[in-house]
C-alpha cells in the first residue's frame, strides 16, 4: 500500500494535484476523489467499484485524509477535495495536539477528548510542561500562517487523529458484507422533519447530559445521600457541624471551599466565599463590581420607605459621571437605567446588576479559582472526619445512659452497677 501511495504522489505519473477552492479559501496541492478512482482503475487494472474499494481503504488508514467530512472516513468518487499524509502515532503528540486543542477551546474538549486528555495528563505528568509548551508554540506558529495553509493542517490534524484516535463507537470505513454499520453508498437522509426530530432529540440529550452533570457534581454535597461531617446534629447533642459552618466561620470546611467553585452563584450565596472573593478583588484594585452587586441585592430586599433614596445613593456612587466607585456598563444598560429612576422600584438596578454579575461571572471568578487567595483558602481548608454512634445494651435491671469520653459512643447500661460519665470501654 505504501509502495502505491508514493506512485500516487509522483510529480509526473501520479495523481495531479492543483490548487482548488474550498468555500473562499484556496487550498494548495488537492487532489479529487474522482481523480484519485481514475488513477486506482487506470494504473492497478481495476474496475471502478475495486477502485473505489482501494481507495477507501487508503482514507480508512490514513493515509489519504478529506479536506471537508473528516469525521466520515469514507472516499467519495466525485469532486470532494483530499490530500496526502503518513507519519507514525505517538502518545506524545497526541498530548501535544490535545493541549493545543484545548488552548484553542479555552478547555472546552469533546467528552472523549477531555477523558484522554486527563489519562494522558496523569500519566505523562513528569513532561507535562515540556508538551504545554509545545502546545503553545504550535498554536501561536499556527496562528501566523497563511488563512489557506491554516485550513490545510487544521484538517490534516483533526483527519488523522480520528483514524489514529478514533472517537468511541466509531465504526470503520473498512466495514464490507451485509452487517455492516455503515453503507457509503447510501446518501444521508435530509428533509424538514428529519431536521425537526434531530434537532428535538439534541435538546433532550442537551438537558439529559446537563442533569447528569450536576447530579455528579453534586452528589457528594448532598444530605441525602452522604452523611454530615464530623456528625449528624440532628441525631446528637453536639453541635460541631453548625460551629463548622457558620457564616463567619474563619476557617471553612474542604467541602464548602470546593463547593465555591462549582459556579459563580454558589459563591456569592456563601457569605464566606463572598468575604474571599472580596480580598482577592481588593488585591486586585476591583471590587466596585462585586459593592454595586450587593448594594443592588440591599435594595431588592430593604424597605420600601428608604428605597428611593438607596436607589439614588447607589446610581451617584457606582453609575453617575464623576462617581467614586463608577462602574462599566454599556449604553443601552445605563438607558434603561436611567429611565428607571424617574420613579424607582425595588428591581430598578437589575439590568445593570445582571450585566456586572455575567462580567464577573465570565472573567474574575476563573481568576479567582487560579488566584494564590483560593489556593491559600484550599490548603487552611479543614476536613473533619466522621464521628459515629452506637449503643451497647447491657442485660440487668436497672437503665442508665453513659458517654464514653474518648470516644463518640453511647452505652446504655442495665446494670445496677453505677457508671460515671469518665466510663471507657474495652474498643477505646
Amino acid at each position: 500500500v505504501e509502495a502505491t501511495v508514493v506512485q500516487m504522489q509522483d510529480p509526473s505519473t501520479g495523481v495531479k494535484g492543483t490548487n482548488q477552492k474550498l468555500n473562499i479559501t484556496t487550498i494548495p496541492h488537492a487532489i479529487t476523489g474522482q481523480d484519485i478512482v481514475a488513477w486506482i482503475t487506470k494504473n492497478m487494472n481495476m474496475d471502478n467499484d475495486e477502485a473505489q474499494a482501494f481507495s477507501t481503504m487508503l482514507v480508512a488508514f490514513g493515509y489519504i485524509y478529506p479536506l471537508q467530512d473528516h469525521k466520515k472516513l469514507v472516499l467519495r468518487p466525485d469532486g470532494s477535495l483530499y490530500r496526502f499524509q503518513k507519519w507514525k502515532a505517538e502518545d506524545t503528540d497526541y498530548a501535544i495536539y490535545l493541549a493545543k486543542r484545548n488552548i484553542r477551546k479555552k478547555g472546552v474538549l469533546d467528552a472523549y477528548e477531555q477523558e484522554e486528555y486527563n489519562k494522558l495528563h496523569k500519566w505523562m505528568n513528569h513532561k507535562w510542561d515540556f508538551i504545554v509548551m509545545q502546545a503553545k508554540e504550535q498554536y501561536h506558529a499556527g496562528k501566523a500562517r497563511q488563512k489557506a495553509d491554516r485550513v490545510v493542517f487544521d484538517c490534516q490534524e483533526r483527519a488523522y487523529w480520528i483514524v489514529h484516535r478514533p472517537p468511541p463507537q466509531t465504526h470503520s470505513a473498512m466495514d464490507y458484507g451485509l452487517d455492516r454499520h455503515i453503507d457509503p453508498n447510501v446518501e444521508e437522509v435530509t428533509g424538514k422533519l428529519y431536521m425537526c426530530f434531530m434537532g428535538f432529540c439534541s435538546k433532550s440529550l442537551f438537558l439529559a447530559c446537563s442533569l447528569v452533570k450536576y447530579m455528579m457534581t453534586f452528589k457528594n454535597h448532598d444530605p441525602f445521600l452522604v452523611p454530615c461531617l464530623p456528625r449528624n446534629p440532628w441525631q446528637t447533642d453536639h453541635d460541631s457541624y453548625w460551629e463548622l459552618n457558620t457564616p463567619d466561620v474563619e476557617v471553612p470546611t474542604k467541602m464548602r471551599v470546593e463547593r465555591w467553585s462549582f459556579s459563580f452563584y454558589e459563591l456569592l450565596s456563601d457569605p464566606r466565599g463572598r468575604a474571599d472573593f472580596k480580598v482577592f478583588l481588593k488585591k486586585e484594585f476591583s471590587g466596585e463590581n462585586l459593592a454595586f452587586w450587593e448594594a443592588a441585592e440591599e435594595l431588592k430586599w430593604g424597605t420600601a420607605a428608604s428605597m428611593s433614596e438607596k436607589a439614588e445613593h447607589i446610581f451617584k456612587t457606582f453609575l453617575a459621571p464623576g462617581a467614586p466607585r463608577w462602574i462599566n456598563i454599556d449604553g443601552r444598560t445605563m438607558g434603561l437605567t436611567v429611565k428607571g429612576l424617574e420613579h424607582p422600584h425595588r428591581y430598578v438596578f437589575d439590568a445593570a446588576q445582571t450585566h456586572i454579575f455575567m462580567l464577573m461571572k465570565k472573567d474574575t471568578f476563573y481568576r479567582y479559582l487560579k488566584s494564590p487567595v483560593y489556593k491559600e483558602i484550599q490548603k487552611k481548608a479543614i476536613s473533619p472526619a466522621p464521628q459515629f454512634f452506637c449503643i451497647c445494651m447491657f442485660t440487668d435491671n436497672s437503665s442508665s445512659l453513659v458517654q464514653c469520653k474518648k470516644k463518640n459512643y453511647l452505652y446504655v447500661s442495665t446494670s445496677n452497677i453505677s457508671f460515671n460519665a469518665s466510663y471507657n470501654c474495652s474498643s477505646c
